[in-house]
Formats: structure tokens, sequence, C-alpha cells
């Protein structure tokens, strides 16, 4: 009696279960998707950009009282007049797939641009780091959305 077939179909879920497992991790560690921020009720979608990945304002208080709102402290007053939803505000890293470094943060807040790095902490917490110059930096902690 040939035996083969019977091993192949009693262990073809086994295999495809632990493959399964094997890629969990893998998925789980992963900066993409909609994270917010600690201040102003900040959120930013955070999406694969070739080898990179980039981040753009999904939404603010200020973007939900005026949708239309500008970034008026732009350090480039030819960007002045364009609207903060949806500009990209991270971008450059490069690393992953918990941690990316060499990247750039821009704070609409202040209108400049800053070295930058993230660290997925867990699969909800994305620590993001911006510098002047190190060791002039500040960590914010961003809260996983989707």
């Amino acid at each position: 009696m040939d035996c083969s077939g019977f091993v192949s179909r009693a262990f073809a879920p086994v295999a495809a279960l632990g493959l399964f497992l094997a890629a969990g991790p893998a998925l789980a560690a992963d900066v993409t998707g909609l994270w917010a921020t600690p201040v102003h009720g900040g959120q930013v979608e955070i999406a694969k950009c070739g080898a990179s990945v980039c981040g753009r304002i999904v939404t603010s208080d200020g973007i939900k009282a005026d949708p239309g709102l500008k970034d008026t402290k732009n350090s480039d007053a030819s960007k002045r007049d364009r609207a903060l939803k949806g500009q990209q505000i991270l971008g450059g890293f490069s690393g992953g797939p918990t941690e990316w470094s060499g990247g750039q943060i821009y704070n609409a807040e202040d209108g400049k641009t800053y070295s930058a790095s993230l660290t997925l902490d867990g699969d909800n917490t994305l620590k993001v780091r911006g510098c002047i110059v190190v060791p002039l930096c500040q960590t914010q902690t961003w809260t996983r959305v989707r």
C-alpha cells in the first residue's frame, strides 16, 4: 500500500499553519498605517514609498476646524499657500522593517524640516524622533489607529 498520498494530505494543513505562523511576526512589524500623534489631534498615514516609507497629514484639530488650512509657517514662502491636508511630512528613510533612519520630518507648527528616525515599539506604538542636530532631539510616541 502506498501511503505517500495520505502523508501529503495529512501534513499539508500542518505545513500551511507553519508558514502562516512564520509570516505572522513579519506582518506585524510594519510601520504602514494610520497613526495618531500626541498633540493637536493629528493623524498621519504612513505608506511604502519605493524602498522607503513616507507619511502624509490626514487630519488635525486645525484641519477639522478649517479643511482648507494652509501651510502658512513654511520656511519656503512659495509653499505657504498649499493646503496642509495631504502634505507629505515624513520621507527619505532607509532601513526597516521596525527601525527607519536617515529620514526627515516636517513640522507645520514652525515650518521647518528636521532629521528623523522611526522605531516601531510593538504593533501599535511608533517612536518618532526629530533632531535639529544630535543630541538636540525630541521623541514623540504615536499610536496606531489602523
